[in-house]
């Protein structure tokens, strides 16, 4: 499905900004944050604002086409894939990876009667690449 159809499946009116930051999503798999959409768009498209982007954002989470991701307590990422699945936050070069889906179906965590919309699971350490590189020590927190 083309990015048109996706967004218009979803009820999302397509405009010029909204296609080019939901491709953006779609083929960059870095969890990027909104300056970081700005900073790569921008040039492209000059009239394109950090408030379009943060808006245009928050309507793909309500709209549930992309996922607003905390687990870096200093900056929102955004994951355009909407599957369920935990991620990984290298403490050292600040990475955010995928990690595939964990054997626990969410109905053994929820206890009798409650009704669970959305699951997050992070994981915090340090990437194999900063490992090599000598940049794993992790200082206490």
């Amino acid at each position: 499905m083309n990015t048109v159809d996706y967004l218009q499946h979803h009820d999302i009116k397509p405009s010029v900004q909204r296609l080019a930051i939901m491709d953006y999503l779609q083929s960059h798999c870095t969890h990027p944050t909104v300056d970081e959409i700005f900073t790569a768009l921008s040039p492209q498209m000059p009239t394109l604002s950090r408030t379009t982007v943060y808006n245009t954002l928050k309507l793909f989470v309500q709209m549930d086409v992309a996922r607003m991701l905390t687990i870096d307590e200093n900056n929102i990422h955004y994951d355009g894939c909407t599957t369920p699945h935990s991620h990984f936050h290298c403490k050292r070069c600040g990475k955010i990876l995928d990690i595939s889906h964990l054997p626990c179906p969410i109905s053994d965590l929820s206890p009798e009667g409650l009704v669970i919309d959305e699951v997050h699971l992070y994981y915090k350490g340090v990437c194999p690449a900063c490992r090599e590189s000598g940049k794993s020590d992790i200082e206490q927190e």
